[in-house]
């Protein structure tokens, strides 16, 4: 697929290099020449010098045969302006725009858009490592019933397998984040200190998941 990213910050720039590194082809614009060290010497896109919701500038990136547009530039009404012309002048199907402001990102997702409220993500991700309890939502399905959610293991189920874990709390575990790496576990799998567990459970047992996973593994021998 070929992707337009909007600014090549600390963002813009590791988000080109590591959808490059997946194979896809990358254009990335900024106003700044400059800014384009970041991406380093192996980075083999192009480099569009411009603003990003310029029409020519957009072309010149490629954006008339791009599958995704991602607009990462510091400033929110960039950014908007950019995703909303890469979508509805030139019909790009896969759009999002990082916004700082967390209430206009909520009107930017009304007008179909999705956003990434930067301020609004990185507290929750903060306060998911500061108070480590309880289901965080990360997917629901279109009915509401059923959701993907980061749940909180206490300690007592370091070391215990994944099979077990899913027999005594009647989720499904999805993946595992373990040191920052996403990892498919097998029922084999041991859980070791520092897992994030991500469980598919149902919506309305979400309260007996998380008293399953606070309280810890059954012990043997039924005591």
């Amino acid at each position: 697929m070929h992707i337009v990213i909007m600014g090549c910050g600390r963002v813009g720039s590791a988000l080109a290099q590591t959808l490059e590194q997946q194979g896809h082809t990358v254009a990335v614009i900024d106003q700044d020449p400059t800014a384009f060290r970041r991406l380093g010497p192996g980075f083999g896109g192009r480099r569009v010098t411009g603003i990003g919701f310029d029409q020519d500038t957009l072309r010149e990136a490629g954006i008339e045969e791009a599958g995704a547009f991602a607009a990462v530039s510091s400033g929110d009404n960039s950014n908007i302006i950019s995703a909303r012309v890469a979508r509805e002048m030139f019909g790009v199907e896969n759009v999002a725009a990082r916004i700082y402001d967390p209430r206009r990102a909520e009107v930017y997702q009304r007008l179909g858009i999705p956003t990434v409220a930067t301020v609004r993500w990185t507290a929750d991700q903060m306060l998911r490592r500061l108070l480590p309890s309880g289901a965080e939502p990360l997917w629901r399905d279109p009915t509401g019933g059923v959701q993907l959610a980061e749940v909180h293991a206490s300690a007592a189920w370091v070391g215990h397998k994944i099979s077990k874990l899913q027999e005594e709390t009647g989720v499904r575990v999805a993946f595992l984040t373990r040191l920052g790496e996403a990892i498919l576990p097998s029922s084999q799998t041991v859980l070791q200190e520092g897992d994030l567990v991500h469980v598919m459970m149902r919506t309305d047992e979400v309260d007996k998941v998380e008293a399953a996973f606070a309280k810890g593994p059954e012990e043997e021998g039924g005591h």
